[in-house]
């Protein structure tokens, strides 16, 4: 039996359909709550549960690191705020519209979806990075002056590695000795994913103890960190113990 949505209704534990609904629990919520329903725009996945909240957080994020970059003289530094705010944005648009796909279509679909957003926010990260680079070539700056530039290369280097197992997991599963083996280290490629995100806003709120953000973009520390708060909060509750190994359905008789 099914509810008029497509999605198992909450059955008792030990039915088959509900050893389904298990599947996608959330860390919080029921069984689920955070499911992509059938018939329904895949959009909706975005803002689905908690992620509303995520998405509150992670616009006016973007919209602070924005307004205070367009309210000062625009020069060629300017990009790199710009570009990695942005890059930030769209890895959490990935994230939001991957996390509630459970059947094989719609996991099919997700991470077709999933690996775009990734290629476009990666094109805006190098862009980024490019910036920064030449423009410290150009002024004859140090690479690494502050805990920001740390924080930014260690972040650049394991989202790297992140992009590099994710792609050839999908495209060349024999690399790891066929589907089956690629598909068992999927939840560590997950685990590794919500760090990565971790980093990326440990990396951003860094950003505000940069001589450049207290003498000319003058983003508050507060600020970043109360927004960043708001996209962990979206994002970590919605995500399905099952995917993680936290939950594993099992049979009663």
């Amino acid at each position: 039996m099914a509810s008029a949505t497509g999605l198992p209704e909450r059955f008792p534990n030990g039915s088959e359909e509900g050893l389904a609904g298990r599947e996608t629990e959330p860390l919080l919520g029921r069984p689920g709550d955070v499911a992509q329903e059938e018939g329904k725009s895949t959009l909706n996945n975005l803002v689905l549960g908690t992620g509303i909240i995520a998405q509150i957080g992670i616009w006016l994020l973007v919209v602070l690191v924005w307004a205070s970059v367009f309210t000062k003289p625009l020069i060629l530094f300017s990009g790199h705020p710009l570009a990695q705010s942005f890059a930030v944005l769209v890895l959490v648009q990935s994230v939001l519209f991957l996390q509630p796909t459970h059947t094989s279509d719609q996991k099919r679909l997700g991470q077709r979806v999933h690996g775009l957003l990734n290629l476009m926010a990666f094109l805006s990260l190098v862009a980024g990075v490019t910036i920064i680079e030449y423009n410290k070539e150009k002024s004859h700056n140090a690479h690494f002056h502050s805990a920001h530039g740390y924080l930014g290369v260690i972040t650049s280097i394991v989202l790297l590695l992140q992009y590099l197992v994710g792609f050839t997991m999908w495209a060349t599963p024999k690399l790891y000795g066929g589907e089956d083996n690629a598909k068992a280290i999927w939840k560590y490629h997950r685990y590794s994913g919500y760090f990565v995100l971790l980093l990326l806003l440990a990396t951003i709120n860094s950003a505000t103890q940069t001589d450049y953000n207290k003498n000319v973009l003058k983003v508050k520390l507060w600020a970043t960190l109360s927004l960043s708060a708001l996209v962990v909060i979206g994002i970590f509750p919605r995500i399905q113990k099952q995917k993680l190994g936290f939950s594993r359905p099992s049979v009663s008789l």
